[in-house]
């Protein structure tokens, strides 16, 4: 999920990076997966590889520029990388088919794998949180440690009136719009984004609004939720629904967060990342 405040964050984030020419630090490319090409970079030589989930409309280096250019490179080796249709994923064009969360979450295991990382921990924020929870349960032998923050495992009818509050990007100021229409143009952005709403209000129609509830149970690597109190798009009872349905998951709370936590607040998130993943 996204808010204005959310894109306008990632967007500064990514200017800054590339002024201070955090490309040389990355090494990036292309693998042919799954019948696309999927764009990726990492940085670090660390023994514990990390992936690093976007979010809706997202790429790697827009929603994890902090976290490419802070966290340990010493201990991990810190991947990210853009879903099918998204950043610099293109051609497809994005699409959701019923099952796109699914979709993804095998690209991603597949890349890993090309990639020659046999275990790894995943780091998801948003959309791509869902897609870490199901990467998880489905595939435990490969996920060392889950951390998740602004993702919700079903579709309330609060969640509803919020996707369409914002659907219409028309209604957006252009200093909100601008660096989605950088980034995409402002066709794709204005269709991509609709058919996003549209996919996520779909679930709607499945019993209890499920995206992925049934395999919640199914993930026992060590779990760590965080949540924003002031995220305006997550409400809180989706990382408490989280916390009782996942074992041996904890809950981590950032008073002043907002659903862009680990952008507005870097140093306490990356610190908290890193405590969970080494201890």
């Amino acid at each position: 999920m996204a808010t204005f405040t959310y894109y306008l964050a990632r967007q500064r984030v990514f200017r800054c990076l590339i002024q201070r020419r955090f490309y040389c630090m990355c090494i990036s490319g292309k693998k042919s997966i799954n019948g696309v090409n999927l764009f990726y970079q990492y940085t670090g030589q660390g023994s514990h590889a990390l992936l690093l989930m976007p979010g809706a409309l997202g790429s790697g280096l827009t929603d994890f520029g902090p976290q490419l250019e802070k966290l340990n490179k010493s201990r991990f080796t810190v991947v990210a990388w853009d879903p099918r249709g998204y950043g610099r994923s293109r051609p497809p064009d994005r699409d959701f088919p019923a099952d796109f969360f699914q979709r993804d979450a095998k690209d991603a295991v597949d890349l890993m794998q090309a990639l020659g990382f046999t275990r790894f921990s995943l780091l998801g924020w948003s959309d791509g949180g869902i897609t870490a929870l199901i990467m998880a349960a489905l595939n435990p032998d490969l996920i060392n440690k889950l951390v998740v923050w602004g993702s919700n495992a079903y579709v309330s009818e609060e969640d509803i009136q919020i996707y369409q509050s914002i659907r219409d990007v028309s209604l957006w100021s252009e200093r909100m719009r601008r660096p989605m229409e950088e980034m995409y143009g402002a066709q794709y952005f204005r269709e991509t984004w609709e058919k996003w709403v549209d996919a996520m209000r779909q679930f709607a129609h499945n019993p209890q609004g499920n995206i992925c509830t049934e395999l919640l149970p199914l993930i026992y690597c060590p779990t760590l939720i965080v949540h924003g109190a002031k995220d305006p798009v997550v409400p809180y009872f989706h990382p408490q629904y989280l916390l009782k349905n996942i074992k041996d998951s904890k809950l981590h709370v950032i008073p002043d967060g907002k659903h862009n936590l680990h952008l507005r607040y870097t140093s306490e998130f990356n610190t908290l990342v890193e405590e969970f993943l080494n201890d």
